[in-house]
């Protein structure tokens, strides 16, 4: 069903459907959609008077003449009255199209249920459009405030009714016209649908403006306010959307990047609601643009504080669809919170630890068919460690079961130091032990929808490992590629399915060998290292975005407004980043790096501390169409004095 609520489908004295916020386009396509384009709509309108047959007969003929103006044309338009109503199952069954009509909406709420409307409408494949009252009473629960002045000051006037069940929206149709409204001296908006909104919301536009429901997915388009605990707030443009749709983005300031995250699901008509623990005055302004509401924590490692602020959400803004940080940090709290709040839109409790351990991990890439190091618990003890690496021989690597990052990894290459090591870690229970593999260090990046399907795949080369990186104080150089090898985007894909993450972005790490190894694979073929069920780190966003002349933020935003990619790309480059430490003599200096590359250079960045132990102090970021100026590009700029 696509079920569309108007208060007129006209703009005032107008005699055909709007074209404004693209009304007239949705109706043709959702009928052409209902009729599969092969033959003309069948039209049932049910009236909002049944016994009346002089107002019926001025609607039907009102309605049909303003469809076919519409350039609408119709195999028939039946009106669903008292006549008639005991055909009501017959009439919604042949019908592509039922319009509940406008009028008075108690009355009209009478006579759906009397005739059964709700279960004939269950399951209904094709188009629904209510007009004013039409609109009110396809709610689950109808407000039908007063209309009438009687109505007003009537204590035994129900303002609650059930409804449909098409929808949960309860709408204040005509704002232009009922705005100021009094009803026996009371105000309409003030004095009564102010007061009732108290612990409900309720949505107001002007005729011309409509809901759209389809695919699971509520928007609102044209010019329209949402009015709750007694104020009126605007949450629309004309010519703009409004999804009904709340994404808690947690720690959205850090990255310093991750505003655009914000600002694309705030442009996809999102509600996003910020929790971090920065004073609002102390966010970006770019970020605070793309926020809807923020909440400050004192703490983010607080769970309870944070919990709390989701709750405060939730209670405002109604139901959250998402909840994401997109950051490897606050991965298993984004899993909790979700779990305790039942948001189905990402990695739960359950799955947290798949992703987070990389003992886990292990028994994943197994159900993809995926090669990976052989590996053994530090749990298992210290004679079990002992005897695993008489199998794989030296060196090996211990890194912490959970974690990201190059942090407290090691690298052992004697029976001295795997002893020096247990000595020094009596927590060496909470680590892996894992082969050591040589071989080209890489990335496989992308987004997916919910349906497992990739809406955006990279691919990254890095020069030198993380963990060689941070130990040995190296410049950071790793590349973008053009294009992803068909092979490692079949591995890719594998991995994403094996690990059944849908709706994220990944950021997953392999090694390509450099010799055969058994049990493993031939020199060229792919092993899975790690899996990141986020988007990778630093600034490989943006220099995906460089690399393919797109917005990867953008396309993750798509995915969760609108589950598909509608951000295309350019001309294609590959994209080179080199980092600089500070302390450290180069041979050309930061004048000589921009005179020769200041060209192509798409960013010149000074390095966030806490990202500068992986990336370095200085970042240098250029674009190429050949990929044979990378490695003159990295040694300009890292070749030490």
């Amino acid at each position: 069903m696509t079920l569309f609520l108007t208060g007129s489908p006209t703009r005032y004295g107008e005699e055909r459907f709007t074209e404004d916020n693209g009304f007239l386009a949705e109706v043709k396509a959702a009928l052409a959609e209902a009729t599969g384009g092969r033959r003309l709509p069948r039209v049932l309108l049910v009236s909002a008077a049944p016994d009346d047959k002089g107002f019926t007969a001025s609607v039907k003929k009102g309605m049909s003449d303003c469809i076919h103006k519409s350039g609408i044309a119709t195999a028939s338009i039946t009106m669903l009255d008292r006549h008639n109503a005991h055909r009501a199952a017959e009439l919604v069954t042949k019908a592509d199209w039922v319009v509940l009509c406008g009028g008075h909406t108690p009355t009209q709420n009478r006579f759906i249920h009397e005739i059964g409307l709700g279960a004939l409408l269950k399951d209904y494949p094709g188009v629904v459009m209510g007009c004013s009252a039409g609109s009110m009473n396809c709610a689950d629960r109808v407000y039908s405030h007063p209309e009438f002045a009687d109505e007003a000051v009537d204590p035994q006037y129900r303002r609650w009714l059930k409804g449909l069940g098409l929808t949960d929206i309860n709408l204040i149709p005509h704002l232009e016209q009922v705005r100021g409204m009094e009803l026996h001296g009371r105000r309409l908006f003030e004095d009564i649908i102010f007061p009732d909104s108290w612990g409900r919301r309720f949505y107001t536009f002007r005729d011309g403006g409509y809901v759209k429901v389809s695919g699971g997915r509520t928007e609102i388009r044209g010019e329209a306010y949402e009015i709750s605990r007694g104020a009126m707030r605007r949450i629309c443009d004309e010519g703009a959307f409004y999804l009904f749709m709340n994404l808690i983005f947690i720690s959205p300031h850090f990255p310093h990047t991750y505003w655009q995250f914000c600002a694309g699901a705030k442009r996809n008509g999102v509600n996003v609601l910020g929790i971090a623990d920065t004073n609002y005055e102390n966010l970006p302004w770019n970020l605070r643009q793309s926020l809807t509401d923020y909440y400050k924590v004192n703490n983010l490692e607080d769970y309870d504080e944070v919990y709390r602020a989701v709750a405060w959400f939730a209670h405002k803004y109604g139901r959250i669809d998402w909840i994401e940080s997109n950051n490897e940090y606050w991965l298993e709290q984004d899993a909790r919170l979700r779990t305790e709040f039942n948001v189905t839109t990402g990695i739960r409790n359950d799955r947290i630890a798949a992703i987070k351990n990389k003992s886990e991990m292990k028994k994943y890439y197994a159900l993809g068919g995926i090669p990976t190091a052989r590996q053994i618990k530090g749990s298992e003890g210290r004679k079990a460690v002992e005897s695993f690496v008489r199998k794989t021989g030296y060196p090996v690597i211990a890194k912490p079961d959970s974690g990201m990052g190059a942090a407290g990894t090691f690298k052992l290459s004697s029976d001295a130091e795997l002893a020096e090591w247990f000595d020094a870690h009596p927590n060496y229970g909470l680590f892996v032990i894992e082969e050591f593999i040589t071989g080209q260090l890489l990335s496989y990046d992308a987004i997916y929808n919910s349906k497992l399907e990739p809406i955006f795949e990279n691919n990254s080369v890095f020069c030198d490992p993380v963990m060689d990186v941070v130990h040995y104080n190296l410049d950071t150089t790793y590349w973008v590629n053009k294009t992803v090898p068909k092979k490692l985007a079949e591995i890719g894909r594998r991995t994403v399915r094996a690990f059944n993450t849908p709706s994220r972005f990944v950021h997953l790490e392999y090694f390509q060998l450099d010799r055969d190894r058994e049990g493993l694979g031939k020199k060229g073929d792919y092993v899975g290292l790690e899996v990141n069920m986020r988007p990778p780190g630093g600034y490989t966003p943006d220099m995906m975005n460089f690399a393919h002349s797109t917005d990867v933020y953008q396309i993750w935003a798509d995915m969760v407004a609108f589950d598909e990619r509608r951000k295309g790309e350019g001309e294609q480059y590959y994209c080179a980043y080199a980092s600089r430490r500070d302390g450290k003599t180069y041979v050309h200096s930061h004048q000589e790096v921009m005179e020769k590359y200041g060209a192509v250079m798409c960013l010149c960045d000074r390095v966030p501390a806490a990202l500068a132990d992986d990336l370095g102090d200085q970042a240098y970021i250029v674009r190429f169409t050949n990929k044979k100026e990378i490695d003159p590009f990295f040694r300009f700029v890292t070749q030490r004095l």
